[in-house]
């Protein structure tokens, strides 16, 4: 019997200028990746040819792409087109790195770079042009990370724990609490509001207290338009899920959000963890459960 061809793996890293590439290719080289910087779209049907012929020493490949090139930015979707449509049937996925505006600005000013767009040297210029160009290639990416409030060693961490050899297979659910007066979370791929729910806020007692302390869940919990709302929610997942993952999706961000991000959406969150986490690998996470505790001090 033949040797088994091994899957040869692609990662085309791409987003907003000062979203934090320069980590996350450096984080896929530590993963044994093999990494170029700024390849021109146009040469990725050429440079797939010498994949090809390396015999099977580059089977997992990281790409930057950005618009560094933008005179070859136009052949990118055609590009990966003609890549998913080849022999040699790769595994594709486009990573998006996302940031807000005023971060980014911030960045450039520390880094006393110009933006490759920034025509007058106005950095949120070129941002702004720079997010309508990629606002199509966004909506294709399987991945899409806001770096806004993320160190570098946290989102090489986030990338190392979503693409190393033993959870590169799996479909993951990422359950995120927020709190709508912050901001909704940028990643998500779908965003559910319970600020209609009782809120634990108006008890004195419990205001201190997060959706984690078991009276506050039990308050959220117990009341008959939570309950309608975890039952048609876990419908719609039931049937969402499943479609996300024969989509070929890595994983889906599922944001929960109330007023503050402290009481009712912490609660739901982990109420979904613990219904999920039987057939899928789920992580939960609270971006704003402690902004009050740091406001008052």
């Amino acid at each position: 019997m033949g040797e088994t061809e091994q899957t040869i793996e692609i990662v085309i890293i791409t987003g907003m200028s000062g979203a934090g590439k320069t980590v996350a290719v450096q984080s896929f080289e530590d993963l044994g990746y093999f990494c170029v910087d700024n390849l021109p779209p146009a040469l990725l049907p050429k440079f797939m040819d010498l994949v090809e012929g390396a015999s099977g020493k580059m089977n997992k490949v990281a790409l930057v792409m950005d618009l560094r090139g933008q005179r070859f930015f136009d052949h990118l979707f055609e590009a990966v087109d003609q890549l998913s449509n080849s022999h040699m049937k790769p595994a594709v996925q486009i990573l998006f790195l996302e940031s807000k505006d005023n971060k980014l600005v911030q960045r450039y000013k520390e880094s006393r770079r110009t933006h490759p767009l920034a025509k007058n040297g106005l950095p949120l210029e070129g941002i702004r042009l720079e997010r309508e160009m990629l606002e199509e290639l966004k909506g294709r990416a399987q991945l899409i990370i806001d770096t806004t409030d993320l160190k570098p060693v946290e989102l090489r961490d986030r990338l190392i724990q979503r693409f190393s050899s033993n959870a590169r297979q799996s479909f993951s659910i990422q359950l995120l609490s927020f709190g709508f007066k912050y901001g909704i979370p940028i990643d998500a791929d779908l965003v559910f509001d319970v600020r209609f729910l009782p809120n634990p806020h108006y008890i004195e007692h419990m205001r201190p207290q997060t959706g984690l302390d078991e009276e506050v869940s039990s308050y959220v919990l117990k009341w008959s338009e939570t309950q309608q709302f975890v039952d048609k929610l876990t419908d719609l997942l039931d049937f969402m899920l499943p479609q996300y993952k024969r989509e070929g999706k890595s994983q889906v961000v599922i944001g929960i959000g109330c007023t503050g991000g402290q009481h009712r959406s912490v609660t739901l969150v982990e109420h979904f963890a613990k219904q999920f986490e039987a057939d899928y690998e789920v992580h939960a996470s609270h971006r704003d459960i402690a902004k009050r505790k740091v406001l008052n001090l």
